[in-house]
């Protein structure tokens, strides 16, 4: 099984964390269907999901096309962080026919290939970066419904932070030898690559634990990025802490790896730790602030 998908994390807009109540409603986003919601270990909620038909080239190279549909949806984590998110499941077609659009839409997040791509192949097209303008773009899908929900977000009042969108690409695979790669490309682009040997790995697993692995992208790239803005050792030491407090404020209770998800999650989280390192990093980071707070109140 070949799965794909693309997730864009940002910061919610507006002047401070969201409740359960507002952040909920953000995310209702279809008439009739429910928004899921959690309270433990930290606030969440999920909109329910939205499928989106394609019709596209998926391997440009191999002449290899895709129709059915992607499962596009929004989700707020902890009041203030915004994921939008597209996923689905790649399957040959029976047959080289495309066929009615009644039959994709009976597949919801099933994408069709027609060709003769190699699954191999399909994962190495999909994780690429330079990819023609025809070709399948979840990242579009995934950063309209970010857009949507940042657009009917409140506004007013100053920003407490700035941090910018992270965009990760990832695709997983069952019945490969086991591979966990996490990589930043020159533009900014994360790209998660899973292969989960005979572990089960289904779409829905799948897809939460990449927008996991995004959310704590995202928030060990704004931490690193606001040590760094805080020139601790260059300027007068207060003033590095005004600009380290939103981060003590908003962002250091939000790190949980892996708090969702079976079994096949937390050896991903392991793998992860291992190489590159997030709570390493993430670790060393909070050290730094924490040691100029003890600093700074003469412990």
């Amino acid at each position: 099984m070949l799965m794909t998908g693309e997730v864009h994390t940002a910061l919610l807009r507006g002047p401070g964390p969201l409740g359960p109540g507002p952040a909920r409603r953000l995310v209702d986003l279809v008439v009739g269907e429910p928004v899921l919601m959690s309270h433990r270990p930290i606030a969440y909620v999920r909109s329910p999901a939205i499928p989106v038909g394609v019709d596209c080239a998926i391997a440009p190279a191999r002449r290899e096309r895709g129709v059915g549909t992607v499962l596009q949806h929004a989700s707020v984590t902890g009041g203030h962080v915004v994921q939008g998110s597209a996923a689905a499941v790649l399957v040959r077609a029976e047959g080289s026919a495309r066929r009615p659009w009644s039959h994709y839409l009976t597949r919801p997040g099933v994408i069709e290939t027609l060709g003769r791509a190699t699954g191999h192949e399909l994962a190495a097209a999909l994780a690429g970066t330079d990819r023609p303008g025809d070709a399948l773009d979840l990242g579009a899908i995934a950063g309209r419904v970010a857009d949507r929900v940042q657009r009917s977000a409140p506004s007013g009042g100053p920003a407490r932070l700035r941090a910018s969108r992270t965009r990760l690409r990832w695709t997983a695979r069952t019945g490969a030898e086991p591979v966990v790669r996490f990589s930043v490309r020159s533009d900014g682009l994360r790209l998660l690559e899973l292969s989960t040997g005979d572990d089960p790995l289904q779409p829905a697993a799948a897809t939460a634990l990449a927008e996991d692995v995004a959310l704590h992208d995202w928030l060990l790239s704004t931490l690193l990025e606001m040590v760094e803005r805080s020139a601790i050792g260059v300027i007068e030491r207060r003033a590095s802490l005004e600009r380290l407090l939103p981060a003590i404020d908003y962002l250091l209770h939000l790190w949980m790896p892996g708090a969702r998800g079976p079994d096949v999650v937390n050896a991903v989280w392991t793998a992860l730790d291992r190489r590159p390192g997030f709570s390493r990093h993430w670790d060393t980071l909070v050290h730094r602030i924490r040691d100029q707070l003890s600093v700074a109140s003469g412990r």
